[in-house]
């Protein structure tokens, strides 16, 4: 049984490579039952969780503990672990630090999501968010598509300066401007990625333009969300799990509870649009939206390439 570290998935992990493996997974037979998430106290929101998934050939699952106050200690917020497993006899294969891995899948997933549901022309990425995912996401997107802009958002100018001086360095060729107004970006942007974890909503519907597409992925709160309902009746919704997202999503929940959205206004989740593997998007004028809160089967497939490489052969 191997153990594979942070630094070693950074290593052997890039862009379209990943993008591409995810595409083909989904695409393919899995099974993946509903993760379990267990709170750990009745006042705050520390929690334990567990995902499952198997395909033909592997079994996974992975286990982390999240504890958001752990920032005020010097901590780390998330501790995860994926174990993977031979699908024919259930022999241990490895076990591959699970944070980088989350961090490597959901950008892939942004990107492919964007592939099937983006113009084909968008030139504009509207980021907002600075934390682990920032670079990996714009990296992701830069792999499937030319873009000639970045618009960035943060709460803290000094981790926006950072992130622009560290994108502009891995991409001298790239436009990058800080953003200070968000309602100003969505006029500009082609693409607007949310990963903020904002318990209010920071994008509303009104100012979204024709043809945007819009993907969020910092919430996973029933009571939260990062748009208002308004945005939701304006688009073409689609998610990365409809199950998952509609246990744990305030994106879509809170529209529903208002009358305003249904569960079955969403057009389609991740795997049906890999197996159809088309261009899902209508009109150069509809605004997507897609909303993802992450699946054990991507954590799988992603470990799963990380052991393929030849590092690990």
């Amino acid at each position: 049984m191997q153990f594979i570290s942070a630094q070693q998935v950074d290593q052997v992990l890039e862009f379209p490579l990943l993008i591409n493996a995810l595409q083909r997974g989904f695409a393919s037979e899995f099974s993946m039952p509903a993760r379990q998430v267990f709170p750990l106290s009745t006042a705050g929101s520390d929690a334990f969780a567990l995902l499952p998934a198997w395909t033909a050939d592997l079994i996974s699952v992975k286990a982390f503990c999240y504890f958001p106050d752990n920032s005020a200690v010097d901590l780390p917020t998330l501790h995860s672990s994926i174990l993977l497993y031979r699908r024919q006899h259930g022999t241990p294969l490895a076990m591959v630090e699970g944070t980088r891995v989350t961090c490597w899948r959901t950008a892939a997933v942004s990107a492919l999501a964007a592939r099937y549901l983006a113009r084909h022309d968008a030139t504009t990425l509207l980021l907002l968010g600075t934390g682990a995912l920032a670079l990996p996401l714009i990296q992701a997107h830069l792999s499937e598509r030319p873009l000639r802009r970045l618009l960035l958002w943060g709460r803290s100018p000094a981790k926006v300066a950072l992130l622009q001086q560290q994108v502009q360095q891995r991409f001298p060729a790239i436009e990058i401007e800080i953003c200070t107004d968000i309602k100003a970006g969505c006029r500009e942007a082609d693409i607007i990625v949310a990963a903020t974890g904002s318990a209010t909503p920071l994008l509303f519907g009104a100012d979204i333009r024709p043809g945007c597409h819009v993907d969020l992925l910092g919430n996973h709160s029933p009571a939260q969300r990062e748009c208002d309902s308004v945005l939701l009746q304006r688009a073409s919704v689609y998610v990365d799990d409809r199950r998952n997202v509609l246990n744990e999503a305030g994106e879509l929940l809170i529209p529903i509870s208002e009358g305003v959205f249904a569960a079955s206004d969403i057009r389609a989740e991740l795997a049906e649009l890999c197996r159809a593997n088309r261009f899902a998007r209508q009109s150069d004028q509809e605004i997507t939206l897609f909303k993802s809160v992450g699946t054990a089967l991507a954590d799988l497939l992603c470990a799963a390439l990380v052991l393929q490489q030849p590092y690990f052969s």
